[in-house]
């Protein structure tokens, strides 16, 4: 998708696309970029309606530019960490094929060749891109950073199997209930992933006791509709949910 920025052709990518990308849901994704945008970290991107296929219109948000790219890059810090890596190697194929639409036939062998010398630039601006954002999210987080996680604490991944194991609860909302939610707990610390490729990037982490009187809470809050699912007042569509009553989680 591409649209005209100051008189020129500027990559662009949508929330719908930004959730296809992260493997998340695109309500999740509009969600974190709403609040996001509210407590001032990125700046609210404009909101398009999307041709309807039959159903409801839908309406994404469209980033575009460096400064949509970089706004992006925090949203999905927020939401998947592991996946910032493939969003940057989105946007430079993005820009890379912008680039090309905008040449006439005659201009596209020398714009390939300037390619090819932009293209190690690009890579180096997005990687220290990435770099600001963490540092940035570590600073809106407040948080502690440690060289190994602490016994008592666990990040997402281990929240998501968990609660799984216990209440049967998919990993998106496991995700909801993390980040989205009134109850949400504020990031306890940050993690130093000292694998080699990790190039000095952080995980956030969360104290296990405070994650499971989370959880506890949002499944009391929670009403059965069959055996195997449930719905909350605060998240839209039915989801899993195996209660065990009278065990601890």
């Amino acid at each position: 998708m591409n649209a005209i920025i100051d008189g020129g052709v500027a990559a662009t990518m949508t929330s719908q696309e930004i959730a296809d990308l992260v493997e998340s849901r695109h309500d999740s994704v509009k969600r974190t970029i709403e609040r996001l945008s509210n407590q001032g970290v990125i700046t609210f991107p404009p909101l398009v309606e999307k041709a309807s296929t039959g159903g409801r219109p839908a309406a994404e948000f469209v980033f575009s530019g460096e400064k949509g790219k970089r706004d992006s890059i925090i949203v999905v810090a927020q939401l998947s960490p592991e996946f910032t890596a493939r969003l940057v190697d989105r946007w430079q194929a993005l820009e890379a094929g912008t680039a090309l639409k905008a040449l006439s036939p005659a201009e596209m062998l020398l714009a390939q060749a300037q390619l090819m010398v932009d293209q190690q630039r690009r890579l180096e601006q997005n990687e220290q891109a990435v770099v600001e954002v963490r540092k940035q999210l570590v600073q809106v987080a407040e948080s502690r950073v440690w060289d190994h996680c602490p016994q008592n604490c666990e990040p997402i991944t281990k929240i998501r199997a968990r609660m799984n194991q216990r209440y049967g609860l998919p990993a998106w909302v496991v995700d909801t209930v993390m980040r989205e939610l009134p109850l949400s707990l504020k990031v306890h610390g940050m993690v130093r992933n000292n694998h080699e490729s990790a190039e000095g990037s952080h995980y956030e982490v969360w104290a296990v006791a405070d994650v499971t009187r989370v959880f506890k809470q949002f499944v009391s809050e929670c009403a059965q509709e069959t055996l195997w699912f449930a719905s909350h007042p605060m998240i839209g569509d039915r989801f899993k949910l195996r209660q065990l009553k009278g065990e601890a989680a």
